[in-house]
């Protein structure tokens, strides 16, 4: 009988040990600057109510026809969908778990993300995003201070320039009075839109403005602009949040075509965008959502949050040269078997008290052999071998280690050794004789 061998789900990646590294220092970078900030983990289900996307993203963005991965729970009925986005599952935990009683939410979550779209660089099935949501707070300082986070999210990866584009998208009446004129204007030029213009015209005329087609911009660029719609209020809100931006020493420019395909956005709108990656190239997108914590059955109260691509962040890290490169272990013990493979053990147990990463080697084979799978690509970059060859009395094996530094102190298995200094990015070699 011949062997199928399986193949993961198309846009569906696995991450392999080699790049367990760069998706780490991602994420440990960017929630080290979090916590900074006061932001604490929240984590929500992969599952949710179908409604609770259908509500809050708006049934008719392109994620809710087109995308989602939605089913009917054979049990019980239930309509339940993959989420295509976290924003609505977090303002859901909070709304179920009443934790906007009385209190602000500074909160961070990382995981997998589900759309159904034609996969590419940057662009999967599962994809995974980092993000945070603050709630229950009015702005625009917050708006602000969420951009000054991620500009040093930014500084601390070593990811170089990455351009920030801003926009508002007002009030509600505001957006209407824009929305009306938007219909009017298109519908006048009915003969330059393309199919997708047409199906949006009358359900979401706002995601025109963002059409890649480049047939249509000339169109596009002429259309009426929400800036120019704006009340006192948001013109107001718009630039304080200004202000306090350019007082960071942060460079933005005003994108006027910059707007948002999901229905519970208002105000602040913002992208993080790098020339690197091409037309895959914004990397982070956030702003404000004040009618969504109502929309999905909390009392009314505002947000602001943003959510940057892990993997378009990490195409980015690999662009600029910023992958970090590790060992496996730090330290490889070599035996000859028999006793020595018992103190070898014990040894490695003592040193990892130590906090020193260690491995040993499995089963018993020649000492040529084991110097080969230490020097192996597994263990790249050459991680110290530690030797424990026959011994006059292999229950007390004696230990020579060299470091870099000159002091060598000897040391008897299984007594635990002295504490080890900090690791150094050098690579150290131990010999035991």
């Amino acid at each position: 009988m011949s062997k199928e061998k399986f193949a993961g789900v198309k846009g569906m990646n696995d991450m392999l040990p080699a790049d367990a590294a760069v998706w780490q220092t991602l994420q440990q970078t960017a929630v080290g600057v979090l916590e900074r900030y006061g932001y604490q983990e929240i984590r929500t289900p992969i599952l949710e109510n179908t409604k609770v996307f259908t509500r809050g993203v708006g049934e008719v963005t392109d994620i809710v026809e087109k995308e989602m991965y939605s089913f009917t729970d054979s049990m019980n009925g239930d309509q339940l969908t993959l989420r295509p986005e976290c924003t609505s599952a977090v303002v859901r935990s909070v709304n179920e778990h009443s934790l906007l009683y009385g209190a602000t939410q500074r909160l961070w979550y990382c995981g997998p993300m589900f759309r159904h779209e034609r996969p590419q660089r940057g662009r999967y099935r599962q994809f995974h995003q980092l993000g945070a949501e603050a709630l229950g707070m009015e702005g625009p300082d917050i708006d602000a201070e969420m951009i000054m986070m991620l500009a040093r999210i930014w500084k601390e990866l070593g990811v170089g320039d990455v351009r920030l584009e801003l926009n508002t998208l007002g009030a509600l009446p505001e957006r209407q009075a824009h929305r009306e004129a938007l219909i009017k204007y298109f519908e006048g030029n009915q003969d330059v839109l393309d199919e997708d213009a047409r199906r949006r015209l009358y359900t979401n005329p706002l995601r025109i403005l963002d059409t890649k087609n480049p047939e249509m911009q000339e169109l596009v660029n002429a259309a009426p602009r929400l800036l120019d719609f704006l009340g006192e209020e948001s013109r107001a809100f718009l630039a304080r949040m200004e202000q306090l931006v350019s007082a960071a020493g942060i460079e933005y420019v005003i994108n006027p075509r910059l707007v948002r395909g999901l229905d519970y956005y208002n105000h602040t709108v913002f992208e993080w965008i790098t020339d690197k990656l091409g037309a895959q190239g914004t990397i982070c997108g956030g702003g404000r959502y004040d009618p969504l914590i109502e929309m999905l059955g909390g009392r009314p109260a505002p947000g602001v949050g943003f959510a940057m691509g892990m993997e378009r962040v990490i195409e980015l890290m690999r662009e600029c040269g910023r992958v970090p490169v590790r060992t496996q272990t730090d330290v490889y013990v070599i035996h000859s078997g028999g006793d020595t493979q018992v103190q070898a053990m014990l040894l490695a147990e003592a040193l990892r008290d130590a906090g020193v990463r260690v491995m040993v080697h499995p089963g018993k084979s020649g000492f040529k052999s084991q110097m080969k799978k230490a020097d192996a690509p597994a263990s790249r970059s050459s991680p110290p071998r530690t030797s424990l060859p026959p011994a006059r009395s292999p229950s007390r094996p004696f230990a020579r280690a060299r470091s870099p530094t000159p002091s060598r102190r000897p040391c008897r298995s299984p007594a635990p050794p002295r504490p080890l200094p900090p690791r150094s990015p050098r690579n150290h070699s131990i010999e035991l004789t």
